[in-house]
């Protein structure tokens, strides 16, 4: 093998008392892709941002083709050939395509802005990410997810990278447009570009890689070829033991009818959905991106106003307003954690207990103790990785953020909860967790809404499933009757060409 595009050796990063990355050495090659795999809260990302420029490492030494590497900055590792493609894009959503894809770097004459040489070179790099019909001079926040990711990487290719950083890419993007990504990501490797890439599905890992590493608790833990490895072994090397179920079944009894939704009706969706949910019973949503799988649990918890139809539990008529149907019983996992899921400036205990204060007010006075008491025994329970009750919501890794809005959700002691996409961006060690809290709240009785797009897990942990399309829940079955390929079918029975909202 020649000689590695990008060296690192004896990374540490530390954020107070806790120890992000701990003496990481790897290599990276051009015409790559190494899978950088590794449990929520293992170094991932940190690592990726210290290679971008984002944070500055404590210790260690980087080096691109043989010559010392330490970017002061997101600009000057762009400028020295390192881009970084985040999970959360990095856009200027009110700009056009070319403004975005040439923002920071900028070419000029003599003061003057070059029009019609920078729309030729923009319009070269859009053709090479596949994007040839795309008018430069579109808006990038009136674009799909998937284009404005192609956009990004658009970016990285107009500021010269010969190293691309992948941040967990495809967590937002339907199958399609997954594969389409690939696509590109394959080019890219056959063109001599260094690839790193961050993902928690195996089979996309499988899929796009060439070599692997996995980090452990900020460690490097092992590396080698992708196709010298088992999935079972890279599980084990992620969590540190062997996990014997990635999706632990917990036995629970299916009681009687409890929640019936008759012909809920929103605009542009649900539509005229019909719905009935038994104790005891996790219920998954299956379909396509903008099928109406979230606007169906935002409908049913309250979130967005009802045009039509009703929601009962126990025969009784609730109300259409988010208290009401919280006194029911109902309780919410927002898709987007970080805007509607969590407060991310305030604590954890704060996260997990603001939607209830009333255990712990007297007189108007709140019982600060025992409210910390209570948060801190959701935590063990859940399993939250955290310095302690009083960290900031914004300090943890998105499977722990995960964690404690599932705890908010206990600590309001809901009957009935609406997850959607709850495992969407955690690992497989907290996926399994999250499978297994499921079993057992469906085993206390509870009924469990469970949306997902990733089909595997709907078929091993629910007990029926249903199939929304451009709106409407098209067909329901037990989930041992369904395949994916059955529920692929169900998904795109209707007019695939119509242009349906984000769900």
């Amino acid at each position: 093998m020649t000689a590695p595009l990008l060296e690192i050796q004896g990374i540490s990063k530390r954020f107070g008392p806790t120890i992000a990355l701990n003496n990481v050495s790897l290599s990276v090659y051009g015409g790559e892709v190494l899978a950088l795999i590794g449990e929520n809260g293992a170094g991932k990302s940190t690592l990726l941002k210290t290679l971008s420029g984002a944070h500055l490492a404590d210790s260690g030494t980087m080096s691109i083709d043989g010559k010392p590497y330490c970017p002061s900055g997101p600009h000057d590792a762009r400028t020295r050939g390192v881009a970084m493609i985040y999970q959360e894009l990095n856009l200027a959503p009110d700009l056009s395509v070319e403004d975005n894809i040439l923002l920071g770097h900028r070419g000029s004459g003599g003061g003057l802005l070059m029009r019609s040489t920078q729309r030729d070179k923009v319009t070269k790099i859009l053709a090479t990410v596949g994007l040839s019909g795309l008018d430069p001079k579109a808006i990038v926040g009136e674009q799909s997810v998937a284009t404005q990711q192609l956009i990004e990487i658009a970016r990285a290719l107009a500021s010269d990278a010969r190293i691309i950083l992948f941040d967990e890419p495809t967590s937002s993007l339907p199958q399609k447009d997954v594969a389409r990504l690939f696509e590109i990501i394959n080019t890219l490797k056959q063109s001599g570009y260094g690839i790193v890439y961050i993902s928690h599905f195996l089979e996309e890992v499988r899929e796009v890689a060439d070599r692997y590493s996995v980090l452990r608790d900020g460690n490097n833990v092992g590396s080698g070829m992708i196709d010298d490895i088992t999935d079972d072994q890279i599980i084990s090397l992620m969590v540190g033991r062997d996990v014997e179920d990635l999706y632990p079944v917990v036995p629970h009894t299916i009681g009687e009818p409890w929640v019936d939704v008759n012909e809920l009706t929103g605009s542009p969706y649900p539509q005229q959905v019909n719905l009935s949910l038994r104790r005891g019973e996790i219920f998954g949503v299956a379909g396509l991106v903008g099928s109406g799988r979230t606007e169906l649990l935002r409908s049913i918890f309250g979130l967005d106003v009802m045009d039509a139809g009703s929601v009962c539990v126990a025969g009784k008529k609730i109300k259409d307003t988010i208290p009401a149907r919280m006194k029911a019983g109902f309780g919410m996992l927002s898709e987007d954690r970080k805007r509607e899921g969590l407060a991310q400036e305030l604590s954890i205990i704060e996260n997990t207990t603001l939607g209830s204060l009333a255990p712990y007010t007297t007189f108007g006075f709140l019982n600060l103790r025992r409210r910390s008491a209570v948060a801190t025994e959701l935590m063990k329970r859940v399993e939250v990785k955290a310095v302690s009750g009083h960290q900031q919501v914004s300090d943890l890794s998105g499977g722990n953020q995960q964690k404690v809005a599932i705890a908010r959700i206990l600590h309001q002691k809901a009957d009935i909860l609406l997850l959607d996409e709850p495992t969407k961006g955690i690992d497989v060690g907290t996926k399994a967790e999250i499978y297994r809290m499921m079993g057992e709240l469906a085993a206390a009785g509870k009924t469990v809404v469970f949306v997902s797009s990733y089909l595997p897990e709907l078929l091993s942990v629910c007990d029926r499933i249903g199939v929304m399309s451009r709106g409407e829940l098209r067909e329901t079955r037990d989930a041992k009757d369904w395949t994916e390929d059955d529920i692929m079918t169900a998904a795109i029975s209707s007019d695939e060409s119509h242009e349906a909202p984000a769900s």
